[in-house]
């Protein structure tokens, strides 16, 4: 089951900046907001000390509305014209897995579908339009 979308904003290594601008500027209640710092090391991919601060994952409340925000990943180009894009929540992996494959027709994986450390299946995808949606299994329904 499909259990919302929401944008997702990407920013080139401000994100604490921009969560605090939104903050006040649209009356948001920062939910809550992980850093790359807090993720768990990993030796083959370990996160430069410039970036521990950078935001990995914001949620923000405003009004009914739910706005996400990341930086870019550590060492990847900032890339113009993708600072928004949209995330789907889906409440089981089979379900994942067929929006997943779906919208890849015509289009290209970012990400392949795979277990994260925030979800059992998490992946992004550009669909022929050129729309990058980050399909991410959650809630107690996760198989």
């Amino acid at each position: 089951m499909i259990l919302g979308i929401h944008p997702y904003l990407v920013t080139n290594g401000n994100g604490q900046e921009a969560v605090k601008f939104y903050q006040d500027a649209l009356d948001a209640e920062v939910l809550t907001l992980q850093t790359f710092g807090d993720m768990p090391e990993d030796p083959n991919h370990p996160i430069p000390a410039e970036a521990k601060d950078c935001v990995l994952n914001a949620h923000l409340k405003i009004g009914n509305t739910d706005l996400m925000l990341s930086d870019n990943f550590p060492g990847q180009p900032y890339q113009l014209g993708e600072q928004v894009t949209i995330a789907v929540n889906i409440g089981n992996v089979e379900k994942s897995k067929e929006v997943f494959e779906k919208l890849q027709a015509g289009g290209e994986v970012v990400m392949p579908l795979q277990a994260t450390f925030w979800s059992p299946s998490y992946g992004q995808v550009k669909d022929k339009f050129g729309i990058t949606w980050q399909v991410s299994t959650v809630g107690e329904n996760n198989q």
